[in-house]
Formats: structure tokens, C-alpha cells, sequence
């Protein structure tokens, strides 16, 4: 609450009233404790607003500066075409939040209110791979890969909410409930030159067309560039300092072609009152008295609200945050929004979990002035079918620069083992010197967080899926 007398001073009382009575909120709150159509129920129903379309939002940004480019260039590509990274990512690609150094992403952005793309798999030999599909609002419609289909050649037609046809014989349909989709492909490798090798031949076979031109020669269109995009700014940066205006603007024209879920009719309903509605342009200056001052205010709020529930997105299983409720949300709108800020393209469950860690044993905060260490005893496996990685990042969950160039540890390496064959893995700012090396995960200076990949988990026990496994704590040596 004590930051609500530094709003009114540009707000007015109005609006503090409003201010108390959403900081006192928790989750839910009865509304009627907030008078109808008052300034107080305008900043209550902007906050859900934001909360609701955060991914929405999140998404529409992240397709504008990955595909404003005319030609396929590192992690970009224009609308229907795939962008094939080479090599893992680096400190500098800032698109996405926590990137993996455990696979080559392969991604395309779609727009299918005018066409469905149909999707061309080669053979992937046995190879892990995924290529998840995800629709406007980060829930995942699709998953083809290795534990779903196979690592066999495959033809998928992805077609939008509208689409009534046939398709050509060999083609499965794939029917997307939004116009946008993101295809986030991962491929899993070594990290070797020669592996990085196999793997692009792979990426080269990967196909995107048209319906219209499938079976026929086809080359695909140049992009256009939009000079006003922002292509330096980290997309999350971006979308946390949006005002008002800009944030349910940019809300509101991808409403237009990405249609809220059926499930959503009662939030739908109720950001009308502010004057978001699908098919529509948000016009502040069209509301009620005093409404859009009041809605100034819900930007601010509402992003704390989506970070403050980080540590609610998951059961806290020894420090770790594990949360399995990941790429298909419901009307879970508040874990939806938190996992888009923390981790925009989150898989299914049963592809993929990933524990966070943003406290050490006993409670404070990471910085890397302090040393910490993971102790696996002999013989703790870690229970998946795919890979697992434990990987690190600083506090806006970005790589940081070390002289190893190293930003995970996983099963690629060959660790040192204790005496009695436990392994300890370090986590620390200055090299440990001698074997330890091979164990060691440089931090950065300041804050930052471990977050573990564990791919393709079993079902069987001990399970991640649940909870009989659990990862080992962080603690702190000095």
C-alpha cells in the first residue's frame, strides 16, 4: 500500500480508491465490493484486461520483430517462412526469454486467415526433435515430434478456426483455433561441429507452403520491413513499459484475428466495459468520464501481480518452483500471463517441465558474489526419455557472458565424480580450478536464476509429472 499516495498525486482520489482496493486483492475479490461502472471498477476490470491478454500482446510483439526482416536471417524470417538457428543461442539473441543450449530452434510465424501452410517433416533417424504449435494465446493445439509421431517424414495442413476443405491425400489436418501461429521447433544436439552439421541438414529439409502451392515449384515471397518496429529492445522489455494505450491498442488489433477461446465469454464480457471488444479498435477517448485516468494505472499493477505470482505457478519441491500446468491454460489467466513473461513458449507437461529456482536453501536470494552447489548422490537419475539441462540466467532470465561461453550443464557432460560417485555441480563466478571445471556453471555478478529442462518425463516412478521426483537443493557453500 505504500505505493499508493505517489499515484494519487497524478491520479487523484479517485483512483486511490480504486488502487486500495486492488492491492488488497489476492486472486479473486467480490465485486461487489467495487461500485458499478465507477473508476475503481474500470482499474479493476483494466488490470484483468492486461492479465488476460498479456500473452495475446506478448505474442503480437514477438511476431512483429521475428518476422520483420525480407529474408530468413538467424532467429527472424518473414511470415511463412522458418528461421533455422545454427548454433545455440547467445547472450545477444533477446527475443525470447529463457532460450535453451540444448537444441536448434526451427520457427515460423503463420498467418492463416487467408490459406492454411502445409508442414513437410523429413527423416529424423531416431533423432529427438519437437515442433509444437502454438496458437495466439500460447496454448499449444499441437505437438508433433518424437514422442507424439514418430521421427519418420510426416505432412501436416495447419488451417485456421474458418477453414472448410480437402486436403491432398498423405496430409494430416491440424486445425489451429487462432489465424497466428507460432511453429517453435527444437532439435535436439550435442553441441558438436559435426553434430551441428547433421542437424542443419535436417533444418534445410524443413518445408512451409502455401496450400495453393503445395505439390508445385514454389518460392517463397520477400518480407516486408517496418522501420517503426523496435528491433534492439528485448520483447518483454517492450511489453512491460507499453502505457495504456499502447498495450490495449496493440490488444485489440490482434483480437481481431485471433479470436478469444469460447471458454472466455465472461472475461470477454467484461473487458467490454472498458472498451476492448474483438473486431474492434480500443479508443480510449470513447470512455465513460474519468476511465481511461483511472485505466493508467492498471499497466503497473497488473505486471506486478503477473510476477508476484511466480511463486504460485508451482509446487515448491526443495527450493524449485515445478509447475505442470504449462501450454494449455483454460481460463487460468493469471498462469498463463506469469509463464508467457517468464517463459514464452512453454511446451505440454508430458514434452517438457522446468523447475526454477529463485531462492538457494535457505532463502536468499542468488548473487553471484556467493558460491552454491547441487549434490546428485550416486546413482540419482533424472527420470526423462528425452534430455535433461540445468541452465543459467540472469534476473530478466537472458544467457550472461562468460569466458567458457558456457550457459548450461546437462547429460552432454562429462562430470567429475566424488568418491563415493556423487557428483556436485557448482554454481559460482570464479572458475574452481582443476576437475571441478567440468562441473562448474558460471553465474553473473549480480541476481540470477537456475532453471532445469527435463524433456520428454516419465510417467513411470519416480515421476516428475508427479512429483516423485524432486530436484536437489541449491546450497550455498560460502
Amino acid at each position: 500500500m505504500k505505493a499508493v499516495p505517489v499515484v494519487a498525486c497524478v491520479l487523484g482520489v479517485g483512483v486511490v480508491i480504486a488502487l486500495a482496493s486492488t492491492a488488497a486483492r489476492s486472486g479473486t475479490q467480490d465485486e461487489s465490493e467495487v461500485p458499478p461502472g465507477s473508476e475503481a471498477e474500470a482499474l479493476d476490470i483494466g488490470i484483468d484486461a492486461y492479465v488476460f491478454g498479456y500473452p495475446l500482446v506478448t505474442m503480437e510483439v514477438t511476431r512483429r520483430v521475428m518476422t520483420n526482416v525480407a529474408t530468413p536471417a538467424g532467429a527472424r524470417a518473414p511470415m511463412g517462412q522458418f528461421a533455422n538457428l545454427r548454433t545455440y543461442p547467445s547472450p545477444e539473441d533477446r527475443d525470447v526469454t529463457t532460450p535453451n543450449a540444448d537444441t536448434l530452434y526451427s520457427t515460423a510465424w503463420l498467418d492463416l486467415s487467408r490459406e492454411p501452410y502445409v508442414l513437410s517433416l523429413p527423416e529424423m533417424s531416431g533423432r529427438y526433435y519437437l515442433m509444437p504449435m502454438l496458437d495466439a494465446w500460447t496454448n499449444v493445439f499441437q505437438a508433433p515430434g518424437k514422442r507424439t509421431t514418430g521421427t519418420g517424414p510426416q505432412k501436416y495442413a495447419i488451417t485456421g478456426p474458418g477453414w472448410r476443405g480437402t486436403l491432398p491425400a498423405g496430409v494430416v489436418e491440424y486445425k489451429s483455433p487462432t489465424n497466428t501461429v507460432w511453429v517453435l521447433g527444437r532439435i535436439y544436439s550435442a553441441g558438436t561441429p559435426e553434430d551441428y552439421d547433421e542437424v542443419h541438414k535436417i533444418q534445410d529439409q524443413l518445408s512451409l507452403v502455401p496450400l495453393s502451392a503445395y505439390g508445385k515449384p514454389y518460392a517463397a515471397p520477400p518480407g516486408s520491413i517496418d522501420p517503426a518496429t523496435d528491433m534492439k529492445t528485448a520483447v518483454r522489455d517492450q511489453v512491460d513499459r507499453m502505457d495504456m494505450a499502447t498495450y490495449f491498442g496493440i490488444m485489440a488489433e490482434a483480437l481481431k484475428n485471433n479470436a478469444p477461446a469460447p471458454v472466455d465469454a465472461p472475461m470477454v464480457q467484461k473487458i467490454a466495459k472498458i472498451g476492448i471488444v474483438p473486431g474492434q479498435d480500443f479508443d480510449a477517448s470513447k470512455l465513460p468520464p474519468g476511465f481511461a485516468t483511472a485505466l493508467k494505472a492498471a499497466p503497473k499493477l497488473a505486471h506486478a501481480k503477473i510476477l508476484g505470482h511466480v511463486k504460485d505457478s508451482g509446487a515448491l519441491e526443495n527450493g524449485w518452483i515445478v509447475t505442470t500446468r504449462t501450454g494449455q491454460y483454460g481460463t487460468e489467466y493469471l498462469q498463463r500471463a506469469t509463464v508467457a513473461a517468464m517463459g514464452l513458449g512453454a511446451n505440454l507437461p508430458r514434452d517438457a517441465v522446468y523447475p526454477t529456482t529463485e531462492k538457494d536453501a535457505d532463502g536468499h536470494d542468488y548473487i553471484g558474489i556467493r558460491k552454491y552447489v547441487i549434490h546428485f548422490d550416486n546413482g540419482m537419475q533424472v527420470p526423462v526419455k528425452a534430455f535433461w539441462s540445468l541452465t543459467m540466467y540472469d534476473d530478466k532470465y537472458f544467457f550472461v557472458p562468460n569466458p567458457l561461453h558456457r550457459y548450461t550443464l546437462s547429460q552432454r557432460n562429462k562430470f567429475m565424480t566424488n568418491p563415493d560417485g556423487s557428483v556436485d555441480l557448482y554454481l559460482q563466478r570464479d572458475n574452481p580450478g582443476g576437475d571441478k571445471e567440468a562441473n562448474w556453471l558460471p553465474t553473473p555478478l549480480g541476481k540470477f536464476v537456475p532453471v532445469l529442462r527435463l524433456y520428454w518425463p516419465t510417467e513411470t516412478d519416480p515421476s516428475i509429472l508427479d512429483a516423485t521426483w524432486k530436484p536437489p537443493q541449491v546450497k550455498r557453500t560460502e
